[in-house]
């Protein structure tokens, strides 16, 4: 059975567990070279937090399993939140196969609160690591790939970045999160516009899976069943991103979809509802008169996770 990433070079950040973890995993199943990577942080981002388990490293345990079933993979512990170690990330995908053809942008963690106890170094270290750290790695992936495609050699690249639900909809107690996961919603749509000309493809997922973070967050909704189908395991999200991650995906690109279980939904975004122009400008009452006649011909806004 033919493989669709064989000869691919893939880097997952984030890679060490849950989602990243199967996403690593599934491509090097479809035959990609994966470099994994994950800095072996806790929940909430803090060294030293993984666990005895994970004392040898998640992003070497993954490499570990990938080379068991036969496949190829490296470890990359760095900091892909900081200009240094997202370049020394590319070069590790480099240095070791010799291109690049995928990065699965998946570094994450959650520091939840309330808005009026969110502390602003809580606010700034999920916005870091969830915003910067998708830029910062596509920056330096951009990088190489239009070097290649100026040197005549146009790559069939592609980025996937990991938006959310509550980046989309919202989320009760996760001010930050969600603003950092619309945020990369933005970033795609902007990548994907001004990348292309390089052959670069960028889309977005907003998963629902069982993560560290969601069984904490979420557990009733998150829990395994005793028998049947899982529809929260994490690997019934990965396949999606491997072939959003090949070639075979040609043509798509600054796309959104939301995937869960055994659904996937490509999301349509903001799009103009019910409007009115006066040609002329309003006055304050006539603008709340207006508005709320509007209100009553648009569609209900969507459910708000968490409440």
């Amino acid at each position: 059975m033919s493989q669709i990433c064989a000869g691919r070079v893939v880097i997952v950040t984030g890679a060490g567990r849950g989602l990243g973890r199967a996403h690593a995993l599934g491509f090097a199943a479809e035959g990609a070279r994966v470099v994994v990577n994950d800095l072996g942080v806790g929940l909430d981002g803090v060294p030293g937090q993984a666990g005895p388990a994970d004392q040898a490293g998640p992003a070497e345990a993954v490499v570990a399993e990938i080379r068991a079933a036969g496949g190829e993979a490296v470890a990359h512990g760095g900091d892909i939140a900081t200009d240094a170690g997202a370049e020394s990330l590319v070069a590790t995908a480099l240095d070791a196969y010799g291109r690049l053809d995928t990065l699965v942008n998946n570094a994450g963690f959650l520091r939840d609160r309330m808005l009026v106890s969110l502390a602003g170094d809580d606010w700034d270290a999920v916005m870091r690591v969830h915003l910067k750290g998708h830029f910062l790695p596509l920056r330096h992936a951009a990088a190489h790939w239009r070097a290649e495609a100026k040197a005549g050699r146009t790559p069939v690249a592609r980025i996937v970045n990991t938006s959310s639900g509550a980046g989309l909809l919202g989320s009760v107690g996760q001010g930050n999160y969600s603003a950092a996961k619309a945020g990369i919603v933005g970033l795609t749509l902007v990548a994907a516009a001004e990348l292309a000309r390089y052959g670069v493809q960028v889309n977005a997922i907003a998963p629902a899976a069982r993560t560290r973070m969601t069984e904490r967050v979420f557990a009733a909704t998150m829990a395994a069943p005793g028998a049947g189908f899982d529809a929260m395991a994490p690997e019934n999200v990965s396949p999606l991103v491997v072939w959003l991650g090949s070639a075979a995906s040609a043509g798509v690109t600054g796309r959104v979809f939301e995937t869960e279980g055994g659904r996937i939904t490509v999301m349509e975004g903001w799009r103009p509802g019910p409007t009115a122009d006066k040609g002329a400008r309003w006055t304050p009452a006539e603008a709340g008169e207006t508005a709320l006649k509007l209100l009553a011909e648009a569609a209900p806004p969507g459910a708000v996770y968490g409440t």
